[in-house]
């Protein structure tokens, strides 16, 4: 698997691996944090691991509402990085709002948790659209390269999300859930300080471009185009409401209801580790998938982003 990501950089620009690498240990920091915050949530504030004792109802309810506001805060975020502050700026100020709000969540005070919450949530928002964005702009229009290398991306988000579920995990699991928080922190600051490091491979202004208004009419086609992304967008929705259930109600079945200790190792298996098989699956197909794409574009069997997304 080594030789086969070595062999798709090396036909990638100069930058992707910087992004890879940036965003490996951002998404290590969110899944991880992901993987221990209900857990803690509903943990006895009189266990050998104490929480904050809440009921699995409010735990569930906090989590929702994180998970939604991380979502939507990237819409402002964008606009912020797009019409204010640039990719680059909004990706370094992102980055430090999320070392900042993963390290607050290592304190143990109840007001340092929220602050920490609230930090990730606009340091997301920031750095999220901002970095994506920053990969498509490592191509150019017509480059056959830029489908193999959001997949790429995509397979860095999940080597990401696999450690972080199984190393997180443990930590919090077995040593204490603010040891958890703390690692998923120092993640977040190794990202950072790889972005600061690599940033130079991009050919990107820290000014924003400047913007002008103009109204367009759109023709039918492009009307169709806009209706389908309208569609693709609810189903999206739906799909990443379900998803994100991994670490909400299937994490306090599994950390509840299910019989994980293994007699022959004499060990219990950590409830976070469940999170890691979906990554795992993406990341032993997707080196596949990534060559697939490159190959039948180079033999002219052209498919869409929609076709693709299915």
């Amino acid at each position: 698997m080594t030789s086969i990501l070595l062999k798709n950089f090396s036909e990638q620009p100069k930058g992707l691996a910087t992004l890879f690498f940036t965003e490996l240990w951002e998404r290590f920091s969110y899944y991880g944090m992901r993987a221990i915050l209900v857990l803690y949530l509903i943990s006895d504030t009189s266990s050998k691991n104490p929480g904050l004792g809440w009921s699995n109802e409010n735990a569930i309810q906090l989590y929702g509402w994180y998970t939604a506001l991380v979502y939507l805060a990237c819409i402002p975020g964008g606009i912020v990085a797009d019409k204010y502050l640039s990719l680059k700026n909004s990706d370094i100020l992102g980055g430090g709002l999320l070392c900042l709000g993963h390290l607050s969540l290592a304190i143990n005070h109840i007001y340092f948790f929220f602050f920490g919450l609230f930090s990730i949530i606009c340091g997301v928002g920031l750095l999220k659209p901002s970095i994506s964005s920053m990969v498509g702009n490592l191509y150019k229009e017509n480059d056959l390269r830029r489908d193999q290398g959001f997949t790429i991306f995509y397979i860095g988000i999940n080597f990401g999300a696999f450690f972080a579920s199984i190393i997180v995990g443990y930590v919090g699991e077995i040593y204490g859930w603010h040891f958890g928080f703390s690692l998923a922190g120092l993640g977040m600051v190794l990202g950072q300080i790889i972005f600061i490091n690599g940033r130079k491979n991009f050919n990107l202004s820290l000014k924003p471009k400047k913007t002008t208004k103009t109204k367009l009419k759109l023709n039918k086609i492009e009307i169709d185009r806009i209706k389908l992304i309208a569609l693709a967008s609810l189903i999206l929705i739906i799909f990443w409401a379900s998803f994100e259930q991994a670490g909400g109600l299937m994490n306090i079945f599994a950390y509840e209801k299910t019989n994980r200790f293994i007699d022959f190792f004499n060990f219990e298996v950590p409830a976070s580790w469940f999170q890691s098989i979906n990554p795992l699956l993406i990341i032993l197909l997707g080196f596949f998938i990534s060559a697939l794409w490159l190959n039948l574009q180079r033999r002219g069997f052209l498919s869409s982003s929609i076709f693709k997304m299915a």
